[in-house]
């Protein structure tokens, strides 16, 4: 009779890439709910100021920050390791970089770190959780994926890439998740008024080629 006295089970949220952006956003917004724990996770913990500065300075109970990077894969079973035991019902895989520019411009080894970030840090993060996930057979992963995984956009040829192999690899996995009862959804957004663009790896802006 006195059931909705009872704390209710939280819904728990591990967020990828909170330091700005849809990740900062999302992190704030389901803190602030309550009826979320949210595990807000970042690179660089030092960022992790903007987040409680949108949550009025102080830490509620329902957050807790925690370093991750998606290129590491000790940071990332450090992280998984932190949550265990505790049932993770949510997956967020939102940390991304950008990188913009003709095609000539963007060297080898910026390509290899936007897909590191963009493409194998969203495997490696899917990898760390879906085994606990599958064995409760239970589950959801959202992916940050963009329109530019559903089309080519000029000057953002390396990026796009990058998302084009996200979305493959997440329709793929989505199919063998359902029997588990683990469902998996790709956030195709277009742009969104975010630090995104600030933070975009540009070769030298001054350079000719970008003229």
């Amino acid at each position: 009779l006195n059931h909705h006295c009872q704390p209710m089970e939280k819904t728990t949220v591990l967020i990828t890439g909170c330091s700005s952006g849809i990740g900062l956003g999302l992190a704030t917004r389901l803190a602030a709910d309550g009826r979320f724990k949210v595990y807000a996770t970042m690179r660089d913990l030092a960022k992790g100021e903007r987040l409680l500065e949108r949550l009025g300075g102080r830490c509620p109970d329902t957050l807790e920050v925690l370093q991750l990077d998606v290129t590491n894969p000790r940071s990332l079973a450090a992280a998984a390791q932190r949550l265990q035991g505790q049932q993770l019902d949510v997956l967020v895989c939102n940390a991304g970089v950008g990188l913009m520019g003709p095609l000539e411009t963007c060297s080898e080894q910026a390509m290899k770190t936007l897909f590191e970030v963009n493409f194998f840090g969203a495997v490696r993060t899917i990898q760390a959780f879906l085994p606990a996930m599958k064995r409760r057979r239970a589950g959801r992963i959202i992916v940050s994926s963009s329109i530019g995984g559903l089309q080519g956009l000029p000057f953002n040829t390396v990026y796009c890439a990058s998302k084009f192999a996200v979305e493959g690899l997440c329709e793929s996995l989505a199919v063998v998740l359902r029997p588990f009862n683990i469902h998996l959804t790709l956030v195709e957004c277009g742009p969104v008024n975010t630090s995104f663009l600030a933070n975009l790896r540009r070769p030298d802006p001054e350079g000719s080629e970008m003229q």
